[in-house]
This record gives C-alpha cells, sequence and structure tokens, in this order.
C-alpha cells in the first residue's frame, strides 16, 4: 500500500517512544521507505539501532555525523518525505516546532519538509493541560500541522489524565489517510450504507441475512483514504469502524431508511451496499406473539422500506447512486433490470455462487454494471473491488 513512499519519524524522549518501533514495523510491512530522527533524550528510552534493524536505514541523531554519504542529510531527507510524523512529541520539541527553532536534526529537518506534518502530544496531564502547551498546539494547528489527541489513561509519571500517546494502530491509521491514495476524492461526500438489518419477531427472535458488512466497510475505508467526506449508516456487525469516518449505527431497515432520507441529500456519491432484511413481522401478528405464552403461530410478514428506489426517485442532479446486486442465477439480466428500475447509475453485482465472493469473504468478484458499459472484475480484496468501483463513480461524476 506505501511502495515508494518515504515516511520520516520523529521520537523524541518520553517512555512511549517504544511504541514506535512497533510502528516503524507496520510501515515496512507496507512497504514504506522508513526513515527515524531521534533527538539525544530519545536515546536513553530506545536505542538507534532498533530502528536501524527495523528500517534497514541509518537512523539519524546528530546534525554533524560524518558517516554518511556526503549530501545535507536534513535537507536531502526532508525533500523526500511524502509524509513527516514526531511521535511521541514531547513539550520541547512542540515549543521548537511551533516557534521555528532548530537545534537539532528533528527540528531542523522539520523545519525542511514540505510534505504533511503529523505531530503526536505525549507528556504528564499537568504539562498538556499547560497553557503555553496549549498554546503552541494550536499554533501549529494553524500552520497546517495535524495534532493527533493525546488518550486519557495511566501515565508513566504515575498521573492519570490526558497525555498518553494513543495506540501504534492510530498512528499509522494517520500517516495512511495523508499518504495511502491519491485524494481525487477530496471535497466529494459520500454516504454509504452497510450490513445487515434486524427486524424483530419478538424479545427473542429476529429476522435478518447473511451480510456482514465487510464491503460496505471496505467501500468507506477507501473513500476516506482518497480525501472524502464518508458518512457510514451500518446495521449491526462485528467489525470495528473505519477511522476517520462518520458512522451512525441502526438496527432495523426503517431506522436505515431515516438515516439515508435524512442524509441523502447533501451527498455527491450515494452507496447502497447494506442487504437490508426485506420483510418484518406484521404489527398485529407481532403484538400477537408477544402476548401469546404457548408456542407462536406462523409468522405473517409485511415488506419493508426499498432504500434504493426511494434514493432512485429522489436522485438530485450531480449525485451517483450505486446500488449492489446479489444474485444466484441470471446475474447480468437481473442486475441490468435493478439498474432501470432503480434509477441507479451503477450497480455492482456479484454472484453467490462464486467461490471467494459473497456473505462473510475478505474478497469478491464484482460486475460493475453501467448504462452502456460492463465491467468485470477479477476476484479481488474487497478493499481493491472498492476501489475499483470508486474509479467508475468518478467516471460518471
Amino acid at each position: 500500500m506505501l511502495k515508494g513512499k518515504t515516511v520520516v519519524l520523529g521520537v523524541t524522549g518520553s517512555i512511549a517512544a517504544y511504541k514506535i518501533a512497533n510502528l516503524a514495523s507496520s510501515l515496512m510491512k507496507l512497504h514504506a521507505d522508513v526513515h527515524v530522527i531521534m533527538t539525544k533524550n530519545a536515546t536513553n528510552f530506545i536505542n538507534p539501532i532498533a530502528f536501524e534493524t527495523l528500517t534497514h536505514n541509518k537512523c539519524m541523531v546528530d546534525t554533524f555525523d560524518r558517516n554518511f554519504a556526503f549530501d545535507v542529510a536534513h535537507v536531502s531527507l526532508a525533500d523526500r518525505a511524502d509524509v513527516f510524523m514526531t511521535a511521541p512529541a514531547s513539550a520541547n520539541i512542540i515549543a521548537k516546532m511551533a516557534h521555528g527553532i532548530a537545534d537539532d536534526m528533528l527540528s531542523t529537518t522539520y523545519l525542511a519538509v514540505k510534505c504533511p506534518v503529523i505531530v503526536s502530544p505525549a507528556m504528564n496531564v499537568n504539562m498538556f493541560t499547560n497553557q503555553i502547551v496549549q498554546d503552541n498546539i494550536a499554533t501549529l494547528k494553524s500552520y497546517g500541522v495535524t495534532v493527533i489527541p493525546p488518550d486519557d489513561g495511566y501515565l508513566a509519571c504515575g498521573y492519570t489524565g490526558k497525555g498518553k500517546m494513543p495506540s501504534e494502530q492510530v498512528l499509522l491509521d494517520y500517516i495512511l489517510r495523508a499518504i495511502a491514495k491519491k485524494k481525487d476524492l477530496s471535497g466529494k461526500k459520500v454516504l454509504v450504507t452497510a450490513g445487515p438489518t434486524r427486524e424483530s419477531i419478538d424479545p427473542v427472535r429476529f429476522i435478518s441475512n447473511h451480510s456482514t458488512g465487510k464491503m460496505g466497510y471496505a467501500v468507506a475505508r477507501q473513500a476516506m483514504l482518497r480525501g472524502a467526506d464518508v458518512t457510514l449508516i451500518s446495521g449491526p456487525v462485528s467489525i470495528a469502524p473505519p477511522p476517520f469516518v462518520d458512522v451512525i449505527n441502526v438496527v432495523s431497515a426503517q431506522e436505515m431508511f431515516e438515516a439515508v432520507k435524512e442524509r441523502y441529500s447533501d451527498s455527491d456519491i450515494i452507496i447502497k451496499t447494506a442487504a437490508v432484511a426485506d420483510y418484518t413481522p406484521a404489527e398485529q401478528q407481532t403484538e400477537k406473539m408477544k402476548k401469546s405464552d404457548g408456542e407462536s403461530p406462523d409468522i405473517k410478514l409485511k415488506r419493508t422500506a426499498d432504500i434504493l428506489q426511494w434514493l432512485g426517485e429522489h436522485k438530485q442532479s450531480g449525485q451517483v447512486l450505486c446500488g449492489f446486486s446479489m444474485e444466484t442465477q441470471d446475474l447480468l439480466n437481473n442486475s441490468r433490470k435493478k439498474l432501470q428500475k432503480k434509477n441507479a447509475d451503477i450497480i455492482a453485482a456479484n454472484s453467490l455462487r462464486d467461490a471467494g465472493s459473497g456473505f462473510g469473504t475478505d474478497t469478491n468478484h464484482l460486475t460493475l454494471i453501467k448504462q452502456d458499459e460492463i465491467i468485470d472484475l477479477p476476484l479481488i480484496s474487497k478493499e481493491d473491488a472498492a476501489d475499483k468501483l470508486l474509479d467508475e463513480i468518478l467516471k460518471i461524476l
């Protein structure tokens, strides 16, 4: 994912410095070119050799180090950087960065970079809440620096409060958002529905389907990485929500329908991947079953709202509407009919008979059906399938 990208990590004197070894390892697994710059105080918490072993690059500490190929190191590294992250960021380095002080390798390199800069403060809670530190953080933000809010928790100093550096996964998420994808969806608002819905029969049972939400969540994540402002309306699933996405949790088809109606008008792209439960017990039958002490009678069902149909009927000028079609037979004809009937711009169809495709898998075989074109994708990861789908949607916008 990060092949060809250069990530520069700045590490300062904090017990949290050990976490950056795991971050560097994760970045290497994504094929990034990782370079680490440490302050002298940071070397008291973790040895530079650890980073050199992980990244296969020299860990820079001394601005005037002579043991490297002849170039102006802080300038050449700054020129190559695609993202510059300082984590953990002490109060000292934050002050230097905010006021342009360049008295070590880290602060000097920072002043020379032109790439996105991310800072993750980590310090004692009283230091973090000190007005001077807060003013310096505000100054960095005014310069376009992304500042990661610290976590609340038990700190190494023995205090409990805000000042704990977030997990390595959170730091990685910020880096991925900055450089993983081209920002061709920047400024666009994307609305995605995902997962199943549940229709209660009684206090114990419900009607649902086998959807896991993986495809919808992949679409939301990839759209976010490409710069979109993403809202994800999700039925009950067992997967972690994608970062930097506004997630709205619902249970029933009616709740999903209401959430969609409330937000669709502000969206440039609407992608309905959710596998909505098509039927719900009739109200009179439900009440009868709740009161019954014996065996429940046969369930009488009524259809739920057709969200994609409603969206097609209310589609606004300039909006792109995409629906998903799950078929067991006659895939193309049924999906073409759905494209026309629902007034959609594109239908992503996949056959439940194809191995590795459909519910619960990490891969998918999609056939993208447009008004005048059919694109048959190979069996690929759901993230890659989401990107291919977004590529085709961009052609329509």
